[in-house]
């Protein structure tokens, strides 16, 4: 599973050892466009786009040419998000968190594995999770975070494998393990951190979900539509709950996650990447390389040329749409996506 979550979301399946990596600025390369990236945000009129091993790329020109920036850490970077013009996170492997304040210019490292799993055994409050947190600093910095949220340019929660969960109110300078106030007794991974307001949505494998109302300040777990794994999802302004995974399985709930319809989906290929446009469409991408738009009670394939193994949906200016993935980053305008396969 943790392998299958690993090619969903588009990560490397070597890399050099992570203490190593972890203390290596990342390699330049020729064509930062071209390597594997992950996720992408906008910092004002810059976009950020993060990638494998530590890589960063800035465009300022709509993703039409791209240049690299300096990364202090050398392990994969799996999402960025940014706060405002200037102020963002990125996290990764080796339990990365970085920081910038200059719309992805320069970054700090401000968290990594081991200080993460001291992290875990501080907070440990039973035998089994004070095993796991042993388990956890013996085994090294290989600490996976896979998503991040933010309140603001100080307030975050970072999530990623064996349910670490950890929080900043001081922009990374200081953590809080948030691990005990979620309900994931198994420590399963989370992959998806969401939020709309006070409203937080963490979702993650075998139907992993998890839900605040409060801002994080408590959470309470959901009953899952399906068991498989979630990989990407959506809270959406009008309140309702769209989750991805597996096998093409897409769900969503209109009632904060005490029921869920399925949404039909003619491409049986695991949903990797979603993203909402500014005319509040929901966009859709699936391991096929399907780009699917939310159409009703169903997902409607457009005609655009297919993916490579699509990680992120990015919405830009002048109705294009960035898409990013194992093939780099690719533009797509948004005219070509009206039309739907019949």
């Amino acid at each position: 599973m943790v392998a299958l979550a690993g090619a969903a979301l588009g990560l490397p399946a070597h890399a050099a050892p992570v203490a190593e990596a972890l203390q290596r600025p990342a390699l330049t390369v020729k064509a930062p466009q071209r390597a594997a990236l992950l996720s992408a945000a906008q910092a004002g009129a810059r976009i950020v786009a993060v990638g494998e091993r530590g890589l960063v790329a800035l465009s300022d020109d709509g993703g039409r040419t791209w240049r690299q920036a300096p990364s202090p850490v050398s392990v994969t970077l799996t999402t960025v998000r940014f706060a405002d013009d200037k102020q963002g996170v990125a996290v990764g492997h080796g339990g990365t968190v970085l920081t910038t304040q200059d719309a992805g210019a320069s970054w700090q490292l401000r968290l990594d594995g081991r200080r993460l799993a001291a992290l875990a055994r501080d907070a440990a409050t039973t035998p089994e999770a004070q095993r796991e947190a042993e388990r956890l600093l013996a085994d090294g910095p290989d600490k996976p975070l896979l998503d991040v949220l933010l309140w603001d340019a100080r307030r975050l929660l970072a999530v990623g494998a064996f349910g670490l969960a950890v929080y900043s109110e001081d922009g990374g300078q200081t953590w809080q393990p948030w691990m005990a106030r979620l309900p994931n007794p198994k420590g399963l991974h989370w992959y998806v951190a969401r939020r709309q307001g006070e409203t937080l949505l963490l979702a993650g494998e075998q139907g992993l979900l998890a839900r605040s109302d409060d801002g994080g300040r408590s959470f309470r777990a959901l009953a899952s539509p399906y068991k498989g794994s979630w990989f990407t999802g959506e809270l959406r302004a009008d309140g309702s709950t769209v989750l991805a995974g597996l096998r093409g399985n897409v769900w969503r709930s209109t009632d904060a996650g005490a029921t869920w319809s399925a949404l039909a989906n003619p491409v049986p290929a695991t949903v990797t990447a979603m993203s909402t446009l500014p005319d509040g469409g929901l966009l859709l991408a699936s391991q096929a390389g399907v780009l699917m738009r939310l159409q009703g009670e169903r997902l409607l394939p457009l005609k655009t040329p297919p993916l490579t193994l699509p990680a992120a949906l990015l919405p830009l200016a002048e109705g294009r749409l960035l898409a990013l993935g194992l093939a780099g980053a690719s533009t797509l305008t948004l005219p070509a996506l009206e039309e739907a396969r019949p």
